[in-house]
């Protein structure tokens, strides 16, 4: 059996049938495979064995109730938390994290939930943070400048001033922003956490826009989220925690909000 193979019948699980909406059978090996990972914080078992594939142009949601250990399997493929047990593929090559950096090595970027932006920096210096442009010992404004404005543009963030402070931005355009930093580091994975908690229905529907084209570049995202009606704009699958096992996986032409409610709160039929 070849590492394909082997990796289809491992998403296809015991009784050989992909799971609806997989993309497998056309775009072989995936962009993330995780298997069997563990992680435990004292006596307190976070994941018990979780298995999740993302490929390449995708976007799969992954959502349970709090405590489901969503967030523990997100900060271990982006290098925060490091597994107690399992194994974890990045375009069918084995890696090991053992802090965030190795995963942005992999082209691994995550945009967090409290969006990491510094309030009293304007947008340009948000968008360069930690990798300012420099020539001599002088930041170089007009270069980044340029570039930050190239950045938005590429994804249709329409933020007029550059030199605006973040915290007179909305809560959409401060998620722009974070996403475009991200964005710009070119990822191949981009883990979302709540990328669209608290904003009201236009900027939702803006932040969606975004994630579908960074699909359309061929990004796998992955996307955790509460908004439960935001996966069927942009999710492929969804993956359901429960008490630290991923406990169903759906394609999302296969399943309804009714479903997905009834697996969040562990009454739904399991894979």
């Amino acid at each position: 059996m070849t590492a394909v193979q082997s990796q289809q019948a491992a998403v296809a699980g015991p009784e050989g049938v992909m799971p609806s909406g997989s993309k497998a059978a056309t775009d072989g090996v995936p962009r993330i495979s995780l298997r069997g990972i563990r992680k435990s914080f004292g006596s307190i078992e976070a994941l018990r064995g979780v298995d999740l594939d993302v490929y390449s142009g995708e976007c799969v949601g992954l959502i349970g109730d709090n405590a489901a250990g969503k967030s523990t399997l997100t900060k271990i493929i982006s290098g925060t938390y490091v597994p107690d047990a399992g194994t974890m593929l990045v375009d069918g090559e084995e890696v090991k994290f053992s802090n965030p950096a190795d995963a942005r090595a992999r082209n691994i970027e995550m945009v967090f939930q409290d969006l990491s932006l510094c309030d009293h920096i304007d947008v340009m210096g948000n968008l360069f943070l930690g990798r300012e442009v420099s020539h001599w010992s002088f930041l170089d404004q007009r270069t980044m400048r340029e570039r930050a404005r190239e950045m938005l543009d590429d994804l249709d963030i329409r933020i007029p001033r550059l030199n605006a402070k973040v915290q007179q931005l909305s809560g959409g355009q401060r998620q722009a922003i974070a996403i475009a930093r991200a964005a710009s580091f070119h990822p191949r994975i981009l883990i979302m956490d709540e990328p669209t908690s608290a904003l009201a229905v236009a900027e939702v529907e803006a932040v969606l826009r975004l994630i579908n084209e960074l699909k359309t570049r061929g990004v796998a995202v992955i996307l955790i989220t509460h908004r439960l009606q935001d996966l069927f704009d942009v999710c492929d699958r969804v993956a359901v925690m429960y008490e630290g096992t991923k406990v169903a996986e759906r394609g999302i032409g296969n399943t309804s909000l009714e479903d997905l409610v009834k697996l969040i709160v562990g009454k739904g039929e399991d894979i």
